[in-house]
C-alpha cells in the first residue's frame, strides 16, 4: 500500500477506475477519532430543528409528554444497534459505506444502495438548507419587515415568494463552501458546535419555564390514546424514529473509519445518539407546550416561535443559532454521504466535493418546503417511506458482513473488477426487492395514490423492521454454501 497526497491509502493492485483519494482506504495514522469525537458528531446532527419538532408532533397526535419521550428514546436505542454493527467494518478497515456495499451487492450492485442513501441524502439536505433558510430570512425580516410582501416565485410550481427562496439559496451557498473546504472542516465544526447547541437548548427552555411560570398543560394533560387507539400511533411513530436515522445506519462507516478503535466508535454513539435525541425532544415538547401559555396556541416550529419574540436582539441571535445547529447537522448527515456515494458510481471523474455539490442541486429540485408543509405528512410519507427502502438494505449488508463472511474482507479485491466481489450480487438484489414489496401497497395508500386498507396496507406501520427482517432472512437463505474462501460460487 502506499499513501497519496490527501493522506489516503491507496491499494496496489486496484483497478484504478474503482478508486479516489475520498474512497480509498484510511491509513492506520489518520484513524485518530476518540470517543469524544463521536459524540459531538451526534450533538451536531442531533440538535436540529426536525428533531425538535418531531416529539412535539406525537404530542399533539394524543400521547402524553411521557409516552412522546419514549417512543423517541426506544427509536433511537433500536436504530443504534444496526449502526454500531455497521460502523465496524469502517473501524477494522478503514471503508466508506460505497465500499463496503461492494461485499454484498457487487462492485457493479453496489451503485443501487449507494443511489438509494444518496437521493434520501439530497431530500434530507434540502430539508434542512430549508429550514436555515428560513433562519435567515427571519433575521433578514428585523431590519426589512417589508421582504415579507415580494411576490411569489412561480405560484402553481415553486410557491414561495422570492425573499424566502433568496435566503434558501443563500444557506445553500453556505453548505456548499463548506463542502469545498472538505471533510475535515465538517469534523472541526461539530467540536465547536456541540457545546454551543446544547447551551442554546438549555437557554430556551429556561426562556418557556419562566415565561409560563412552569411548561405548560402539554406537560399536565394526560394521553388522549387508549388502547389500540395508542398502538396505531405508537407502531408507525417508532418506526419514524428509526427512520429518522436508518440512512445513518447504512453510512455510518463513513465516519468509523477514522475512528481510533472500535471502542472510540462504539461508546461515543451510545453516548451521543439517544441521549441528545430524547434531551433536545423534550425541550421541543415543554417548550411547545409552554406556547400554549404564553401566546395562546400550540406553536411547534421553533423558527416561528422565535419570530414572536420583542426582542429584535434576542431573535437574531436565536436564528444564529438555527442556523448553526442546521449546518452542522447537514454538513455531517446529509453531505458526507451521498458525496461519497456519488463519488463511488464515477470514482475519476467525481471527487467528495463534486459529488457534494451534486447533492446540493437535487436538494433543491425536491423542493423541501412542500415535505415540510404538513407534519404528518414528513412523518408517515417521508420518515417511513425512505426506511421501507433503507431498513432492506442494512438487513443485506449486515448479514452478509457477519454471517456469510464473518468481518473477514479482502479489501483489495472491493477495488478490483475481477476480484470476489466483482459484478452483480443477484441474490442481494432479489433480497433487496423482498424486503420492499410488502410495504409498496402501505406507501401507495398512504401517499393517495390508491385507496385500500388490510394486512399489506398495516404492514407499512412497520416498513423499517419489515423490510431489513425479509431482506436479511433472503439473504442469508440464497448465500448459504455460496462464499468459498476467497470465491464466490
Amino acid at each position: 500500500m502506499s499513501e497519496n497526497q490527501a493522506g489516503i491509502t491507496q491499494t496496489a493492485g486496484i483497478d484504478a477506475g474503482l478508486s479516489n483519494a475520498d474512497i480509498a482506504p484510511v491509513p492506520q495514522p489518520r484513524r485518530d477519532w476518540k470517543a469524544i469525537s463521536f459524540f459531538s458528531l451526534w450533538v451536531g446532527m442531533a440538535v436540529n430543528i426536525p428533531t425538535y419538532m418531531i416529539a412535539a408532533s406525537l404530542v399533539e397526535g394524543g400521547m402524553s409528554w411521557q409516552q412522546a419521550m419514549l417512543t423517541v428514546l426506544l427509536g433511537n436505542l433500536i436504530v443504534l444497534v444496526p449502526m454500531a454493527l455497521s460502523g465496524h467494518a469502517g473501524t477494522k478497515y478503514g471503508i466508506p459505506f460505497p465500499v463496503f456495499a461492494r461485499a454484498s451487492f457487487g462492485v457493479n450492485g453496489a451503485h443501487i444502495p449507494s443511489f438509494l442513501r444518496a437521493i434520501v441524502a439530497c431530500g434530507w439536505f434540502g430539508i434542512q438548507t430549508w429550514i436555515g433558510g428560513a433562519a435567515i430570512y427571519t433575521i433578514v425580516l428585523i431590519g426589512f419587515p417589508g421582504i415579507a410582501d415580494t411576490p411569489a416565485l412561480m405560484p402553481g410550481w415553486v410557491g414561495v415568494h422570492w425573499a424566502q427562496f433568496t435566503c434558501f439559496m443563500v444557506f445553500w451557498a453556505m453548505n456548499l463552501a463548506l463542502i469545498w473546504k472538505g471533510i475535515n472542516s465538517i469534523r472541526v465544526l461539530e467540536h465547536l458546535a456541540a457545546p454551543f447547541l446544547l447551551l442554546c437548548g438549555f437557554a430556551l427552555l429556561a426562556w418557556a419555564y419562566v415565561q409560563a411560570d412552569g411548561f405548560g398543560p402539554m406537560l399536565e394533560t394526560e394521553s388522549g390514546l387508549e388502547g389500540d387507539l395508542f398502538y396505531e400511533l405508537f407502531f408507525p411513530s417508532l418506526t419514524a424514529m428509526v427512520g429518522f436515522w436508518a440512512t445513518l445506519t447504512l453510512n455510518i462507516s463513513d465516519f468509523t473509519r477514522y475512528a481510533k478503535d472500535q471502542r472510540a466508535q462504539v461508546v461515543g454513539q451510545l453516548s451521543g445518539l439517544p441521549t441528545t435525541m430524547t434531551l433536545f425532544a423534550f425541550i421541543g415538547v415543554a417548550v411547545t407546550s409552554a406556547t400554549i401559555v404564553i401566546f395562546g396556541e400550540a406553536i411547534w416550529d421553533p423558527v416561528v416561535l422565535v419570530r414572536r419574540f420583542d426582542s429584535p436582539v434576542l431573535v437574531f441571535f436565536s436564528m444564529v443559532a438555527v442556523v448553526i445547529a442546521t449546518i452542522s447537522t447537514n454538513a455531517a448527515a446529509n453531505v458526507v454521504g451521498p458525496a461519497n456515494n456519488f463519488s463511488n458510481m464515477w470514482p475519476a471523474k467525481i471527487d467528495f466535493k463534486r459529488g457534494g455539490y451534486i447533492t446540493g442541486v437535487i436538494g433543491i429540485v425536491m423542493m423541501p418546503w412542500k415535505l415540510l408543509a404538513d407534519p404528518s405528512g414528513y412523518i408517515f410519507t417521508w420518515l417511513i417511506g425512505y426506511s421501507a427502502l433503507l431498513g432492506p438494505v442494512i438487513g443485506i449488508i449486515l448479514v452478509d458482513y457477519y454471517l456469510v463472511r464473518k468481518t473477514e474482507l479482502d479489501v483489495t479485491d472491493l477495488y478490483r473488477r475481477s476480484g470476489q466481489y466483482a459484478g452483480v450480487n443477484s441474490r442481494a438484489l432479489i433480497s433487496l426487492m423482498l424486503g420492499v414489496l410488502p410495504n409498496v401497497p402501505g406507501f401507495l395508500v398512504q401517499t393517495g395514490v390508491i385507496q385500500g386498507e388490510g394486512l399489506l396496507v398495516d404492514l407499512y406501520d412497520y416498513a423499517w423492521f419489515i423490510g431489513l427482517g425479509i431482506a436479511g432472512l433472503a439473504y442469508w437463505i440464497l448465500m448459504r454454501g455460496r462464499v468459498i474462501g476467497k470465491k464466490e460460487l
